[in-house]
């Protein structure tokens, strides 16, 4: 690197021959200390680590991006970046900036650079240094390179929106007509002298003077303007952090070089991921990369999957389309090697539903990270991230943490670093997996190299908000997972839409995975990732096959391509049957179905009729014989339950002798239709969307119990699913009310159409649903736009039609208030790109709700209170985390605190009514700690508190709540 520095660094020249009325302006300030850093230091210091990250860390996926445009190439990027990052901050040589220190302004005004006093500067507030620096570099170009004011606005837009926000033609015509906030009248031209000097003194030492000329044709992408604005971002924030780059005097002990070795030292900043293309068959890549079950074969989908990745003229979007537990998430992280060996991607994003499905997938992110050989350096850092609000409560994640602390060593040239192993792994492995310190952050995380986390952080996306060009330059660097994909409305898949167009221009390699996509969305996804550039009638051949399993790619710019993939063989043909909704016909019904044992899974649409349920069905079998699984639990009560429910019901190797022997009752809400591998004999499920309904149909003799099923009770060994929650007497079939609520009454009767074949013995199999052959028929009617059902149905299904397309139209027109627009054509700069956005986003309560169209949900952190008014942990947490008594007149120590912060509970719909959720927030806050919510206490401070009493009840906004670790949260009307 010294060599690189000494030949490559613009502070190595920057201040000689610079005059000395230049070497007055300032850029940094520090009040407490009265240190400051000049404006000429701070842009030397930009300009290096922008070289830095350039040649260490950016990957050459967003590299090539920036280069499309440029003469020279990858070259002319490198120069370019540089280039702006050495003059970002031009638009602090102006009086509208430099008068806010009179210390430092008086040294300008004695040098010449005369500027009012700062009270007397009103209106310097219409020229903030970002815009005044681009009016500045606008005019630059055009003075001294002879540059179209037109071509001028596509490169100087990076310093207008260094701070997160892209000004806007207003923003730009104010700064126009208040020509004195850029230089004051009676010394304009001496301003202007120094803003040129700095300015040639940065093309000059940035090696661009013979450069501007050639690129003053060139076109930027608003791709290559966003990674460009994102890049400078990140540089100056690294030459901004005075632990890493001493403000004066103390700057004035080291050389330029020794400063910016000791910073980029002490960064210890990963590099990006720079796989080989892995070689050999498929089957010997999986063998080394996952932990198979014995004698477990990889399957067709699986080993396709990979070699259509290397046939592919270059990486793209790949649609999966395999039933349940095919392996479709193996499948997707072998071709993300592939595919970042490729396109030069830095890293990997996997994008799932909730948390919980986060939580489950990071664990197997790093198994398959430690068996990912490490690139040509034979060890790498690699940086890692769960990203969700609760990451931190992660055990696997918190130790990642600590790791990272360990690999940012400060500012000093100096240190070994320490190495992290997982426990209990004895494998040599040269990647060391850590959670980078500097990487961590509702900003910055997203640059970690390999991160797992909710739908929402990729939606994040496409919504307009502040620094927006971090997020993209985040994604733009990785190959991008995205699981579960039916699981998404019409509000969401608006937003992922508007990203996969994004992604397509970046060229970013995208891996979609679902056992059940509706044909009309594998056309949306695979039309929004190429772009409008293409044929749209090649696109229309998506919607007319319902072959299964199906692999279907596209470039951008390209058509798309659909494959049929062999079956794996695995077959299962369930048993369909309608059961009334009485609880007593459910009881007797599983009377009979259990009386020589047997696991039977019974799903709800509604935590209150899980409850409910429940409830009956204990008085029926007793109450060691039923389970209860739901979303309304405690955060550790509900990753217990997941890690029971594996444990107990899960693959034949990992649940050996703990499957219950005797007949046991599961009753799940939807936690139980994605992302848990358990297995039950029977299936009972209220009547849901189909594509739904399939899911929990794969839970259904998902593992091979003996010779045909032998090991299983013999009354069991044939698949049965009993279909539910809907009046069967009806015409047509009325699905309970809290279904209706949950998914619309259109889908239900859909889902109820297309079933009724198999209900009535109408159909050409009877009553036996095959899987996996009728998976993609039942969803593609399901989801299509011809007619199912009998006639005597049409009426009504006319009319939840209208119904349901009037609220899709409602969701589409609400998803787009605050999207980002579509890509424009190049050389259009980003004037105005988040303009009227939402401020920032984060992965909060509030922020999630900006990309999820739902009624705001209220989550609360629970204790309990005694009769003598000591508060405590819940007293049933494991590990001697339970019953510990909580201060309530100082801060928490750290260990107290996170316990309470585990214990989050998302209170229910009834809460999220405006008038209860108003009254409950209201009730909350009147029970606030004060101590707790001290700055000190990071992991209280601004959190509700819901306290139990010694029963685990109590009563807000007009409910009675009881909370039990076996039921989780119950709710009743107060009397």
């Amino acid at each position: 690197m010294s060599s690189m520095l000494n030949e490559r660094h613009p502070g190595s020249r920057f201040v000689d021959g610079l005059s000395s009325m230049a070497r007055t302006v300032w850029a940094k300030h520090d009040r407490e200390t009265d240190g400051w850093l000049p404006l000429w230091r701070h842009l030397a210091d930009s300009g290096a680590v922008a070289g830095l990250l350039w040649d260490h860390w950016v990957p050459l996926q967003v590299q090539q991006v920036i280069a499309e445009a440029l003469p020279d190439g990858v070259d002319d990027a490198r120069r370019l970046a540089v280039w702006l990052a050495a003059t970002h901050d031009i638009g602090k040589a102006t009086p509208a900036f430099a008068c806010q220190v009179e210390p430092l302004a008086d040294v300008m005004r004695a040098a010449g650079l005369g500027m009012p006093p700062y009270k007397q500067m009103p209106d310097r507030r219409l020229a903030p240094h970002g815009l005044a620096g681009q009016v500045l570099l606008q005019e630059w170009l055009i003075e001294r390179y002879d540059w179209r004011r037109s071509a001028t606005v596509q490169f100087a837009i990076i310093a207008g929106g260094h701070h997160g926000v892209p000004p806007t033609h207003t923003d730009i015509r104010e700064v126009n007509v208040h020509p004195e906030l850029l230089r004051t009248p009676g010394c304009a031209s001496l301003w202007r002298s120094v803003q040129w000097e700095i300015l040639d003194r940065c093309a000059e030492t940035c090696g661009v003077q013979g450069r501007l000329a050639g690129w003053r044709e060139s076109k930027l992408s608003q791709p290559a303007q966003v990674l460009l604005t994102g890049l400078i971002i990140v540089a100056d924030w690294i030459a901004s952090n005075p632990d890493l780059f001493p403000y004066f005097p103390e700057a004035q002990r080291r050389s330029d070089k020794e400063r910016v070795e000791a910073a980029w030292h002490g960064l210890n900043l990963p590099e990006p991921w720079r796989p080989s293309e892995p070689v050999g068959e498929a089957a010997a890549l999986f063998a080394s990369r996952f932990q198979l079950p014995p004698g477990a074969r990889i399957r067709p989908v699986q080993e396709r999957a990979v070699q259509v990745a290397r046939a592919m003229s270059f990486p793209g979007l790949m649609v999966i389309e395999a039933p349940m537990g095919e392996g479709k998430t193996e499948a997707a992280l072998a071709v993300a090697e592939i595919f970042a060996a490729r396109s030069g991607a830095g890293g990997c994003f996997v994008a799932l539903p909730t948390m919980a499905t986060g939580n489950a997938m990071f664990p197997r992110m790093l198994d398959w990270l430690r068996r990912v050989p490490a690139g040509r350096t034979g060890h790498e850092l690699r940086s890692v991230l769960l990203a969700h609000s609760k990451a931190a409560l992660n055990e696997e994640y918190a130790g990642l943490v600590r790791a990272g602390r360990r690999a940012a060593r400060g500012v000093e040239p100096d240190g070994g670093g320490d190495e992290w192993r997982h426990r209990g792994d004895r494998r040599v492995f040269s990647a060391e997996l850590v959670a980078h310190q500097w990487l961590r952050g509702r900003k910055k995380g997203m640059l970690s190299s390999f991160v797992v986390g909710t739908i929402d952080q990729l939606l994040f996306m496409g919504l307009k908000t502040r620094h927006l060009a971090l997020r993209h330059l985040a994604l733009a660097g990785k190959v991008v997972i995205i699981d579960e994909a039916h699981a998404y409305d019409t509000y969401m898949n608006s937003y992922l839409d508007r990203v996969l167009s994004w992604l397509g221009a970046y060229r970013v390699p995208v891996v979609v995975l679902s056992a059940t996509l509706p044909a009309r969305r594998r056309r949306e996804l695979a039309e929004a990732y190429a772009g409008a550039t293409t044929d749209g009638a090649d696109f229309t051949e998506l919607e007319d096959t319902d072959c299964y399993p199906l692999l279907t790619t596209a470039e951008f710019g390209g058509r798309p391509v659909a494959e049929v993939v062999k079956p794996s063989g695995r077959e299962i043909e369930v048993h369909l049957e309608r059961l009334s909704d009485d609880l007593v016909e459910l009881g007797d019904r599983l009377s009979r179905e259990l009386a020589e044992g047997g696991c039977v899974l019974v799903v709800r649409n509604t935590v209150d009729r899980v409850l409910e349920t429940a409830a009956y069905l204990r008085e029926r079998f007793g109450p060691g014989q039923v389970t209860v699984a739901h979303a309304r639990f405690l955060d550790p009560d509900r990753a217990d339950k997941d890690a029971d429910l594996l444990a107990r019901f899960g693959p034949p190797d990992k649940s050996a002798g703990r499957r219950p022997v005797n007949a046991h009752i599961v009753v799940a809400s939807q936690v139980a239709e994605q992302s848990l591998d358990i297995d039950f004999d029977l299936l009972v499920s209220d009547l849901c969307p189909i594509d739904l309904l399939l899911q929990r149909m794969g839970r259904l003799h998902r593992h091979p119990r003996g010779e045909k099923q032998g090991d299983r009770p013999e009354r069991l060994r044939t698949a049965r699913c009993l279909l539910t929650g809907a009046d069967w007497e009806k015409t047509p079939p009325e699905p309970v009310s809290g279904s209706r609520r949950i998914y619309r009454p259109y889908p239900l009767l859909r889902s109820a159409a297309v079933l009724e074949p198999y209900l009535s013995r109408t159909g050409e199999t009877g009553h036996v649903v095959r899987l996996p052959q009728d998976i993609s028929p039942l969803v593609q009617r399901a989801y299509g736009p011809g007619p199912v059902g009998p006639d005597e149905w049409r009426e009504a299904m006319a009319q939840t039609r209208g119904d349901q397309d009037l609220h899709q139209d409602r969701q589409g027109e609400k998803a787009r208030d605050f999207q980002i627009n579509e890509v424009g054509k190049a050389g259009r700069a980003l004037v105005g790109w988040v303009d009227a956005g939402v401020g920032d986003a984060d992965d909060t309560r509030t922020g999630r709700a900006q990309v999820r169209d739902g009624a705001e949900s209220l989550e609360v952190l629970v204790v309990q209170r005694r009769t003598d008014g000591t508060l405590v942990t819940v007293p049933w947490l494991s590990e001697g985390r339970g019953g510990l008594e909580l201060p309530t007149e100082a801060v928490p120590e750290p260990r107290l605190a996170r316990i309470v912060a585990s214990c989050g509970l998302r209170l229910p719909y009834h809460f999220s009514i405006p008038q209860f959720l108003d009254q409950a927030i209201e009730e909350l806050e009147a029970e606030c700690i004060s101590a707790w919510q001290s700055k000190e206490c990071h992991w209280l401070a601004g959190e509700l508190i819901l306290m139990l009493d010694e029963e685990c009840r109590t009563r807000l906004a007009g409910y009675d709540l009881h909370y039990t670790p076996a039921d989780g949260l119950k709710v009743f009307r107060a009397e």
